[in-house]
């Protein structure tokens, strides 16, 4: 790996810090680490914890959560595999407990990966004074460049007792579980959340103002999870919006608008004993002396930056949710990656966005990658869909109804696969494999030529012949 050339014993450095990096979550801290690694001198500021909103209050606790919510289903099919399973109980302190254990472990090791790179960590909210400088706990300190990367923050809307309700950074630490929840969103955290408190035992409500949940995600994803959630005993409330809460946690009086009506008298309530606020992500910069700078910021707060992640300030870059492009951690990571290589290594590189795999840890969670079926006909002459829709082979020995969904959106022309799409168990499993087919540019002949693995779920995505519909 390139590095910087060897600085002169005599030299005198003009600042203290090659990289100042602002914001110690995944991005953050995989750019200071093989910075310092390729020669720069890096330091690294955090006001809160070690690994950023994935370690902490995102994808690994709320994995945990969901690893823990699909055992009660499990549980339940095993009886039609001869399992005896009465007395069953779940306690939640355990979970959470556990839980907290295993972040507070993580929280170590991205401190030692620091340390052990040569990066100085400065604990405290570092503010910008100006493009070169920054002040940490009342000390300022000057970089030749300066990487925001400080994540996002849960957006609550401002409404009548908003304040009663909670948002999934707190969900990690329920003293309690609420007997009814009220999740308020429809993005993947609160589809995701309503899975977890559902599988939990709790009586769970999902509310979103527009007409299905998920939008962005292909039309058939969004339509089979709405219909196996309900299956799942989870009500859905669509063309809904919560206007007022009353009330103390434990006993909340959730005042809802149908079909976007708010006038009083068309009102309806619902009582619950907790509300969970899963209505986006806004970029944390609040009070980060973007200004002082002259850092542009656009009117969320994200940070606009150009093809290598550098900001309008010429020594100020931005990776991460923070530029609100793809807000995902393995895309901060690649972003960060590329950022060292413009920096250190001579060579320029630009952040690769397309054809990104993704996933929703819902119940059950969703794989996808590539365009969506309403994406590509917009972008490609000729659109050939597959797709299919079948009862797993585990279920058949169990009660569980549980479908799973899979189509292939194939460009008519080319024959490339443009697009897959996976709803059911291991979704995010499966697809990760399938993504590199379709970075690569695999076609449907292709997988048509792939030797399925029998019996699998995952044989179905070789083996469909016949198309559901093309134009």
């Amino acid at each position: 790996m390139a590095s910087l050339p060897p600085r002169q014993a005599t030299e005198v450095p003009q600042y203290d810090y090659d990289l100042y990096v602002i914001g110690a979550g995944s991005g953050g801290v995989r750019a200071a680490r093989i910075a310092s690694t390729m020669g720069a001198r890096v330091a690294i500021a955090e006001d809160r914890y070690l690994g950023g909103t994935c370690v902490n209050v995102g994808c690994v606790p709320k994995k945990l959560f969901s690893y823990a919510a699909h055992f009660h289903q499990e549980i339940s099919d095993a009886n039609g595999y001869g399992w005896t399973t009465s007395n069953v109980s779940f306690d939640w302190p355990t979970l959470r407990d556990n839980k907290t254990k295993e972040i507070e472990r993580l929280n170590g090791i991205y401190g030692n990966l620091l340390s052990g790179a040569g990066v100085e960590l400065h604990d405290g909210r570092a503010t910008l004074v100006n493009a070169h400088t920054v002040e940490v706990a009342g000390k300022r300190f000057t970089a030749k460049d300066i990487l925001v990367a400080v994540g996002g923050r849960p957006f609550v809307p401002s409404i009548p007792g908003g304040d009663v309700g909670i948002t999934s950074d707190d969900a990690f630490h329920l003293e309690e579980l609420p007997e009814k929840v009220l999740v308020v969103g429809g993005g993947y955290i609160g589809v995701e959340f309503a899975g977890i408190f559902n599988g939990l035992g709790v009586e769970t409500t999902l509310v979103y103002r527009k007409e299905l949940f998920l939008r962005g995600f292909d039309d058939d994803v969004r339509t089979s999870l709405a219909e196996e959630m309900r299956h799942k005993g989870i009500e859905l409330l669509f063309n809904h919006d919560v206007v007022r809460l009353e009330g103390k946690p434990g006993a909340i009086t959730a005042s809802l608008t149908t079909g976007g009506q708010r006038a009083d008298d068309q009102l309806h309530t619902c009582e619950v004993g907790q509300v969970l606020f899963a209505t986006g992500r806004v970029a944390n910069t609040r009070n980060l002396g973007l200004e002082a700078a002259g850092i542009a910021m656009d009117d969320r707060g994200n940070i606009p930056v150009d093809a290598l992640s550098k900001t309008n300030v010429e020594s100020v870059w931005a990776i991460g949710d923070v530029t609100d492009r793809l807000n995902l951690t393995p895309v901060a990571i690649h972003e960060a990656m590329c950022l060292t290589q413009t920096l250190y290594a001579d060579n320029p590189t630009s952040p690769d966005h397309d054809c990104v795999a993704t996933a929703i840890f819902s119940d059950p969670e969703i794989g996808t990658v590539g365009l969506s079926e309403k994406e590509a006909r917009a972008q490609v002459g000729k659109v050939v869909i597959y797709r299919s829709s079948f009862r797993p082979l585990k279920y058949t020995l169990t009660e569980n109804q549980e479908r799973t969904m899979m189509k292939l959106i194939v460009d008519g022309e080319s024959d490339r696969v443009l697009g897959v799409h996976v709803m059911g168990r291991d979704a995010a499993e499966l697809v990760q494999g399938l993504a590199i087919a379709v970075k690569m540019g695999a076609t449907k002949a292709d997988f048509d030529s792939t030797m399925g693995i029998h019996p699998t779920s995952g044989e179905e995505l070789v083996t469909m012949r016949d198309p559901v519909s093309g134009n």
